[in-house]
């Protein structure tokens, strides 16, 4: 099943033009290859207000199922995406960002440093991926088919076949 879709960059150095982004656009082309229908795409500086802003107009204005946002998840001090989501996430889905955790770690020790987060707003879902593209490609691949599921039970009028 296919769902719509929306992908934040943050990025301070691509919000400046200083720096091309290939992670959103290697999300948005992974999703389509998914069948997912690809509603909105923005590039936003590592500032609280501005992701957050972001986060709700793609999840209350646009209803995007998914929301995927890439970067701002390290330790550097300007890395503050998984608090912005947290801000305004009604639920937590902490397997999510543990099982991208878990994968990242299968290909380098340095996994267990993302600070990814998820969760859910009202009918979407918010994931934290990676600035790289390539770890928000691994990240990504590591839960889809478990997401899509998730989409399935979050986007039904009751509770989906979960015992099948």
């Amino acid at each position: 099943m296919s769902y719509t879709a929306a992908v934040i960059t943050v990025s301070d150095k691509g919000y400046q033009g200083l720096r091309q982004d290939t992670s959103g656009p290697a999300l948005c082309r992974l999703l389509e290859e998914r069948g997912h229908q690809i509603l909105y795409t923005a590039m936003v500086p590592d500032d609280t207000k501005m992701i957050q802003k972001e986060l709700l107009h793609c999840c209350d204005t646009l209803h995007a199922a998914l929301v995927l946002t890439t970067g701002g998840t390290g330790f550097s001090p300007r890395d503050i995406t998984p608090e912005a989501t947290l801000a305004v996430v009604e639920r937590l889905t902490p397997g999510i960002p543990e099982a991208m955790r878990a994968e990242s770690m299968r290909i380098t020790p340095r996994g267990c440093l993302s600070r990814s987060a998820a969760g859910i707003r009202g009918r979407s879902l918010i994931v934290n991926l990676p600035g790289s593209q390539k770890a928000a490609q691994e990240n990504l691949l590591a839960v889809i088919d478990p997401i899509a599921h998730g989409l399935e039970i979050l986007l039904s009028e009751g509770s989906a076949n979960c015992g099948g």
